[in-house]
Formats: C-alpha cells, structure tokens, sequence
C-alpha cells in the first residue's frame, strides 16, 4: 500500500474513532500521538480530499474552524449556544421535508439548529 493510501486511512480512521466532529487540528493531535511524523499538512491535506470524495463530510464552521463529520450521509446538526457542543440529529427526516417543497431539484442540503442541550437547559 502506498504511503500515501496508509497516511489517508489513518486520518479517516481518526475521524470515524473521535466521532465528535472535530477540527483539522484535533484531527492532528489524535493522530499524532501515534504517528508522530505525520505532518499537520497531510492531515488538512487529506481532510480536504476526503470531503471533497464525499468519503467524510463537513459539518460547517463553528467557532471559527470546519468541523468534519464521520457520517457522509444527510443529517441535521444541534449547536449548543450555552456550552457549544455539536449533535447530530438523525432521527430528523430532512429528506421528507425536503420532497414537501415539490418540483424544487435539490442536490445538497445543510441544516443547522441552535438552542440549548438538554444538559445545559436544565442548569
């Protein structure tokens, strides 16, 4: 397997293993621990072609840096206001709310919530 191919398996295997929607540079420190020699480069690098391939998807910028997200299939994303955590909500039937627009020929959609987290709602 090239050094390329083991480098990008790595960083994929990084996302799908912290499954927090982390940032490029989270993605980094995880992997880093134990591939020392990997460089920040390569994983931005690779994230950016993951996304790209569709092999990983992105779940928008939050606190100032892109978020990546192991699920590469549509689906709705919480932002905590009070305590800033990101959930997936996939019991959301966006595709269903979608085809109630009709004719419209949708390819992408993205949908983002803000509120507070039943953690943080009940402080």
């Amino acid at each position: 397997m090239k050094r390329n191919t083991v480098q990008r398996q790595i960083i994929l295997d990084a996302i799908h293993k912290l499954a927090n929607h982390p940032t490029a540079e989270e993605v980094y420190l995880y992997v880093a621990k134990t591939h020392p020699t990997i460089s920040k480069a390569t994983v931005y690098r690779n994230l950016a072609g993951a996304a790209e391939n569709g092999e990983i998807s992105t779940a928008g910028i939050f606190d100032g840096a892109m978020r990546f997200d192991h699920r590469n299939k549509e689906h709705v994303h919480f932002v905590c206001d009070r305590c800033r955590k990101l959930i997936d909500l996939l019991d959301f039937d966006l595709n269903a709310t979608l085809t109630s627009f009709g004719a419209l020929h949708i390819t992408k959609a993205e949908l983002t919530l803000r509120g507070l987290c039943t953690d943080c709602e009940s402080i």
